[in-house]
């Protein structure tokens, strides 16, 4: 299992795409994204799931943190049925959310890899996407890194996402 944490807009997508191009065997892409797509609309709008603030701060309440909680111990089942999974996280409370991730993995193989891209490069590559609220890359940048203990970081700030998957490719084994 690979797990892929940073900030919004910092490049962790495009390594996904890259990384199943360049692995030899079929992997997986799931993450928070994929998370959020599948809960319900009511759970964006309600104070019990996650709330997305004008100043691109995320919230989250504990219906949200019930079905996370679900979420990874389903992702960690899958990897035990022997899917090799590449997770594209955003670790919202650096170590804490590490630590949560960490407890449902238990022994499974894992590389962590920390997705870093300088706050201003990432909040430029926001505007130009689009679709994601202006301010949660700056903000996301370094405290999603927080305390998380990584066995690889890339920086997406002047590297491609291709040279990142290949960086992390070398390490999976």
């Amino acid at each position: 299992m690979i797990v892929l944490n940073g900030g919004s807009s910092s490049g962790k997508s495009g390594i996904v795409r890259c990384l199943q191009a360049v692995l030899p065997d079929p992997w997986l892409a799931l993450g928070t994204d994929t998370l959020i797509d599948v809960m319900p609309a009511s759970l964006q709008t309600s104070e019990g799931g996650i709330a997305f603030a004008p100043d691109g701060g995320v919230s989250v309440g504990p219906e949200f943190r019930a079905l996370e909680a679900a979420w990874t111990a389903g992702v960690a089942a899958m990897a035990r049925a022997g899917a090799r999974v590449v997770l594209d996280e955003v670790f919202l409370g650096g170590a804490d959310s590490q630590q949560r991730w960490r407890k449902a993995l238990g022994d499974l193989r894992v590389l962590w890899v920390g997705v870093r891209c300088d706050g201003a490069v990432a909040a430029g590559r926001e505007v130009a996407r689009g679709d994601r609220i202006v301010g949660m890359a700056a903000s996301q940048a370094e405290a999603v890194h927080r305390g998380v203990v990584y066995d690889l970081e890339v920086d997406t700030t002047r590297a491609e996402s291709m040279e990142c998957a290949r960086t992390i490719a070398a390490r999976v084994g």
